[in-house]
């Protein structure tokens, strides 16, 4: 097998083919990932941009109802709750936004990609949290620091600059207190021409990785089938094209065991139809030297 021209030429080809297909493959899942994750965080980006403009509309309401005023809407006396860890606080307006906003930021979560939605402070305080974060205190601070984290500050780097962001939908890498890598998503909440703060929105990388691994496996069934299809298809051409000359070279063995009467026909006009045209006229001459020398004797 290994000393047949067919064999090697479509080994050759294939592998030409298979670097390409990989190369291509390689671009392809690059390029889809890369669109993917920036699908990703615009889809989140306008989530963060809807939330802040959702919690913009109800504080103002608040404040033109007489319900809140609007310093108190912008307090920071952040009055702290005894017996926390970690340290939760109290303002004159959280005891609203735990009525008012809380169904709201609970809605974001129905989308199974977003971990957290909530409203934080440019101080990064957040007066409620998503009802999945505010069971009740256990006493155990790994525990609460993951169930329990309404009316915490969280001003962490990542937190302090989503709270102080002016721009729709800012996006940073953000590694959360309790470990999971996620991105956060923040929006700047205007409150009577004013930044209260920002809608910030966590969202998973895992189902981000989850997505491209589902990406992968299709692009690489899809390449691999197109590969396998590719290598019957090579090995058909080139048996077809070269199988003129295994007929050749079964000639040209007659022709030098001193077989010269089966003609040869040569239908291509290509370098392997030359070569049948040349091995015709050999044999011709062969036949005709062959046929004096009998005459002769």
């Amino acid at each position: 097998m290994f000393r047949k021209l067919s064999f090697k030429v479509t080994l050759i080809v294939n592998v030409i083919l298979f670097v390409v297909i990989s190369l291509g493959t390689l671009y392809l899942v690059r390029q889809q990932y890369a669109s993917l994750e920036e699908a990703y965080k615009n889809e989140g980006k306008m989530m963060s941009t809807i939330g802040a403009k959702a919690v913009s509309r109800v504080m103002e309401e608040a404040v033109d109802n007489g319900v809140l005023s609007i310093t108190d809407v912008f307090d920071v006396n952040y009055i702290a709750i005894p017996a926390t860890d970690p340290a939760k606080f109290r303002t004159k307006y959280d005891a609203y936004t735990d009525k008012a906003i809380l169904s709201l930021e609970d809605i974001f979560l129905k989308n199974p990609s977003v971990v957290f939605a909530v409203a934080a402070d440019v101080n990064g305080y957040v007066p409620t949290h998503n009802t999945k974060y505010q069971h009740a205190s256990s006493g155990n601070k790994d525990k609460d620091k993951a169930s329990n984290r309404t009316k915490r500050i969280f001003n962490d780097p990542v937190g302090l600059k989503a709270a102080e962001n002016t721009i729709e939908g800012f996006a940073q890498l953000y590694k959360r207190d309790t470990g999971e890598m996620m991105w956060d998503l923040a929006s700047p909440i205007i409150i009577k021409g004013k930044i209260w703060g920002n809608f910030r929105l966590g969202l998973s990388l895992v189902s981000l990785d989850q997505a491209k691994s589902s990406l992968l496996v299709t692009l690489l069934s899809i390449m691999g089938t197109i590969f396998v299809f590719s290598v019957f298809l090579v090995m058909l051409v080139v048996n077809a094209t070269l199988r003129p000359l295994t007929v050749f070279t079964a000639n040209a063995i007659q022709i030098a065991d001193g077989d010269v009467e089966l003609q040869i026909v040569a239908n291509s006009n290509d370098e392997i139809g030359d070569l049948g045209k040349a091995l015709e006229r050999m044999r011709l001459s062969l036949k005709f030297a062959m046929d004096r020398l009998r005459k002769k004797n």
